[in-house]
């Protein structure tokens, strides 16, 4: 259910907390929808995907029943269906009732052969149909839920447009809040994957916070992670809670750089682990990629590591 943004009339000059409160407090209701659309469209992609091979796989068996099909009914129609003026013909052309008989049985076989033929490639497509029926099935259910989700975007939009002008109100539009990486950025070097990712990650400091995105310019906090792992071939799915279910569970006192730190109950928001207590995260909307201090980006739900 969307929200609304709550009205700031009753300040006449409202303070920096207050606007922030406000924030935050559309914020966090909006980001679990702006994650459930990152979710349902990725499986509807990857679903999408599967159905089209699969129709693709299909198409040659179809054509080839059709084909034999169509041969068996003019066989059928010239041997059976000929009436009496065809029998008559094919005798007195054949010279003997033994001879007709011979050609019918003849026909009769070929007409079997391919029958026969056609089983295989019958029983082939039944397999491939039953596999393809829950694809199909699924499909319509996620584009029902994906087109639903997405005709809500012109709404979120326009709200993360109000959240934008709060923010403006409270910091302007020179980023006056700092250095979007203020510390070492990661703060120590490891010789692992997960330090790559999260150099990956520091590097994108100062990016626009644009949700459903994954770079290379814009992006949201899942997407920003699933980039940052892309880069050493590992692919997570464009969504926090997903992400979650992707990781291998880990303790805030075995923390690696490159790790997930993902936030609230449910999961709606995730960032990448730099070291020294640090993350780097695509915060909010009108907010930009930046390093901030693990502990003050919100209540922390677990942590994951990319095995």
């Amino acid at each position: 259910m969307l929200v609304v943004m709550p009205g700031t009339q009753a300040h006449a000059d409202p303070s920096v907390s207050d606007i922030e409160a406000q924030i935050n407090t559309v914020w966090n209701q909006l980001e679990p929808l702006i994650e459930e659309y990152n979710g349902v469209h990725d499986q509807y992609q990857k679903n999408k995907a599967q159905q089209d091979d699969l129709t693709a796989k299909l198409a040659p068996l179809q054509k080839q029943l059709d084909l034999g099909q169509a041969r068996i009914g003019a066989l059928a129609a010239e041997v059976y269906m000929g009436g009496n003026a065809g029998m008559m013909n094919a005798m007195i052309q054949s010279g003997s009732p033994q001879a007709l008989a011979n050609q019918l049985s003849y026909l009769d076989q070929i007409t079997r052969d391919q029958e026969s033929q056609l089983s295989g490639v019958s029983s082939l497509k039944a397999q491939f149909d039953a596999q393809k029926a829950p694809v199909d099935a699924l499909v319509s259910q996620l584009s029902a839920q994906d087109a639903d989700l997405a005709a809500k975007k012109t709404q979120i939009e326009a709200q993360l447009s109000d959240l934008q002008k709060l923010r403006q109100k409270t910091y302007g539009t020179t980023g006056s809040t700092g250095s979007y990486r203020p510390w070492p950025c990661p703060a120590t070097y490891e010789p692992t994957k997960g330090y790559k990712a999260a150099q990956f990650a520091c590097a994108q400091a100062g990016k626009p916070y644009v949700w459903a995105t994954a770079g290379p310019n814009t992006y949201d906090c899942s997407g920003l992670v699933m980039a940052a792992w892309q880069t050493q071939g590992v692919y997570l799915p464009h969504q926090s809670q997903s992400q979650r279910s992707a990781t291998v569970s880990v303790s805030r006192a075995n923390l690696q750089v490159g790790d997930l730190v993902f936030y609230y109950k449910p999961i709606h928001h995730v960032a990448i682990y730099v070291g020294d207590g640090k993350i780097m995260q695509a915060p909010a909307a009108g907010d930009n990629v930046r390093m901030t201090v693990m502990d003050t980006s919100g209540p922390i739900n677990s942590f994951g590591r990319v095995s």
